[in-house]
């Protein structure tokens, strides 16, 4: 099994590549090895990697967020490896639910009045900004609308990305206000 890397524009984190699919539908974000051992045996395995902050699963894609205290050449080998035995041993990336239940997702919030404007913010979204920031790592969703003032989540290498609020202010306000005028501003949650 060959697994390539990339550089994200978050330097904490790097793009790891299984040459397979990771997740077939959606993503996962963990931010605590708690987490991440109740719910993936990838995420938890991969929180054993002294300095391991975060781990964020794409559909072919796995991003991991490091200490900052610690260098890539140390860690790189480690990750790569416990990515590697994960696959070989053919064990699932997510832990199966106990109750049959869906994950619990952050709820949407946004005015009844404003559902035409929100429809067209989550399509723009999901045509436009979330195939670009997956290329870098991450994920982005929306997480309401009010007052001209639209929330997203960030995930995976764009949580704690430097360049994440030029991404928000400048390419993704900019695109939303061009085609909503509605849009007055984006924050993240």
């Amino acid at each position: 099994m060959f697994i390539q890397t990339e550089t994200t524009p978050n330097p904490a984190t790097l793009k790891f590549l299984p040459g397979q699919v990771v997740m077939d539908m959606g993503t996962a974000d963990f931010r605590e090895p708690q987490e991440a051992a109740a719910k993936s045996p990838l995420a938890a395995r991969l929180f054993e990697v002294h300095g391991v902050k975060g781990v964020f699963f794409g559909y072919d894609f796995v991003t991991v967020t490091k200490d900052d205290a610690l260098e890539w050449p140390h860690m790189k080998p480690a990750v790569l490896a416990a990515i590697m035995e994960h696959f070989m041993a053919g064990a699932p990336v997510m832990a199966e639910q106990q109750d049959g239940a869906a994950p619990a997702a952050d709820e949407e919030f946004f005015d009844a009045g404003d559902e035409s404007i929100v429809a067209t913010i989550k399509e723009l979204i999901e045509t436009r900004v979330r195939p670009a920031v997956a290329q870098d790592g991450g994920d982005i969703t929306f997480q309401g609308y009010r007052d001209g003032v639209v929330f997203l989540h960030m995930k995976g290498a764009c949580a704690g990305c430097p360049s994440s609020t030029a991404t928000l202010k400048h390419g993704i306000q900019n695109l939303l206000r061009h085609f909503i005028p509605e849009v007055e501003q984006v924050e993240a949650v």
